[in-house]
């Protein structure tokens, strides 16, 4: 009975996901829909005050003259101040040479093979979550590997998959490092702050802390949850495949990472020459580290420290043997953000008539008003949004494009419920990460059937949602504990992001 009802629910899941446009189309139809929406307010005689100012605010209508030439002149600017988009375009620039020149696969590599076979599944999950600073290059890379990995040593294949992907996916927002969502998600949430308040600004490092710390939790309780649940449930191997040996490094691929780690060392020494000392040359005015070159520029160095790294090993392991393989690889990071552009554009459009409307804002307001005479409080309050995004999530898989859609309204409906912007970002990036593994709507999900396939020929999408949901259920309540106590405590989520907004 349990199993029809879960059969059910995922049919359901499945058919309202594929029931919806593409992303990019839903940011065409928001668009036009709020500019219908504003010419139908402005009948009405709707007002809301100001949390900070007093000011009256109404509903500004765009179908009117005016509104209409300010969509026609405005919309190449919507589009190229677009925060997340030159954001992600620079710092994928950077990822792009890391990757095409090997590097990348290469260190994952070593990462994997040369682990202690009791430290075999917290290694596969630990690098598994760290290769989410190369965007989603874990799904293609690790995930296969992990199976690989598994199968060599005698373990199932699939355990070593689910907790590769489990890594990959379901700690999509634990990182040592930054990497290229950091800046995509604070650049929407800017977008969205500003809202409230014209001048605000959102760092991409503002969850690094919260982010830093979670990433030890999450890798534990992926290893942990491998070996007590999903290890025992899939028993001992039968199938066809037969274990593959593990290629060791080549020479020039150990010259490559030679060549990188001196790279590395000299580029680390140049950032903390410019950030140790109080008058450096990456910090700010009167020696300010918060909003110095460093931090409000990390994107850029994210560009640079990938770039240097990566072109340092295609030397060293000779995958690189002119400039033009360096453009090359740089133009091929391009080529895979053309349909991320395309979104881009629409949900740049939909972001500004949301703001130039005051629909937003409006609703910001009101709901904030409703909510607050519920008490609800902080814990409960984060806790819920956790549960609604990871259930959007289900029916859209894209964080960025769930993202631009939920921050306009949530952004500063929570800021004027006295909570930072940072915060509501990172309780979202929670509720995106638990869910993306169970979810038939990731990106990535048919590949991830494919390869259950290649171990598993009856393997659908009822067997990855039952192999994964326990890393769900588990991940949920560890971070959600990680919440409970942040927030308890009162620490920052990162360099200049606290937790309320006053």
């Amino acid at each position: 009975m349990k199993n029809r009802f879960f059969a059910k629910f995922l049919n359901i899941v499945e058919k309202g996901g594929n029931a919806l446009p593409h992303p990019a189309t839903l940011f065409a139809i928001f668009s036009f829909l709020v500019i219908l929406l504003s010419g139908f307010l402005s009948l009405f005689d709707i007002q809301a005050a100001h949390p900070r100012t007093g000011e009256m605010i109404a509903p500004v209508n765009l179908m009117s003259k005016e509104g209409l030439g300010r969509i026609l002149k405005e919309m190449v600017t919507n589009f190229t101040g677009f925060v997340p988009l030159g954001t992600v375009l620079v710092a994928m620039l950077g990822i792009g040479i890391a990757e095409s020149s090997g590097f990348i696969g290469t260190v994952l590599r070593l990462l994997v093979t040369s682990a202690p076979k009791r430290l075999l599944t917290f290694v596969v999950v630990f690098s598994a979550i760290l290769s989410n600073t190369a965007s989603e290059v874990g799904y293609v890379l690790l995930v296969p590997l992990g199976a690989i990995i598994f199968l060599s040593v005698g373990r199932h294949p699939l355990a070593g998959m689910a907790a590769a992907f489990a890594g990959v996916s379901g700690g999509y927002s634990a990182n040592l490092l930054l990497g290229t969502i950091d800046p995509l998600l604070a650049g929407l949430t800017e977008e969205a702050a500003q809202i409230i308040e014209p001048d605000y600004l959102v760092n991409p490092a503002a969850n690094y802390y919260f982010m830093f710390v979670s990433t030890l939790f999450i890798a534990l309780a992926g290893t942990w949850i491998t070996e007590k649940f999903v290890i025992p449930r899939l028993g001992t191997y039968k199938g066809e495949e037969k274990p593959e040996e593990l290629q060791k490094l080549s020479k020039l691929e150990k010259r490559g990472l030679r060549f990188s780690a001196i790279a590395g060392v000299i580029v680390f020494v140049i950032i903390l020459l410019g950030v140790i000392p109080q008058e450096g040359f990456l910090r700010g005015e009167n020696g300010d580290i918060l909003r110095s070159p460093f931090l409000m520029g990390i994107v850029a160095i994210i560009f640079i420290v990938a770039a240097v790294l990566g072109i340092a090993y295609g030397i060293g392991a000779r995958t690189y043997k002119s400039d033009t393989d360096i453009m090359n690889g740089m133009g091929k990071a391009m080529e895979t953000l053309g349909i991320y552009i395309v979104l881009t554009f629409f949900a740049a459009q939909f972001v500004a008539y949301f703001k130039w409307t005051n629909i937003g804002l409006i609703f910001a307001i009101e709901s904030a008003g409703f909510i607050k005479t519920l008490n609800l409080g902080s814990i409960p309050l984060m806790i819920a949004f956790i549960i609604l995004v990871g259930i959007l999530n289900l029916f859209m898989g894209s964080a960025s494009a769930k993202w631009a859609i939920l921050a306009p309204a949530f952004v500063p409906m929570f800021m004027i419920l006295g909570y930072s912007p940072e915060l509501v970002q990172n309780t979202y990036r929670i509720g995106d990460s638990v869910t993306n593994i169970i979810s038939p709507m990731l990106a990535y999900f048919a590949l991830i059937v494919a390869f259950f396939q290649r171990y598993d020929k009856k393997a659908g999408i009822g067997t990855i949602v039952a192999t994964m949901l326990p890393y769900t259920f588990f991940f949920f309540i560890i971070w959600a504990i990680i919440l409970i106590i942040w927030l308890a405590l009162g620490w920052p989520l990162g360099p200049d992001s606290g937790l309320y907004y006053p």
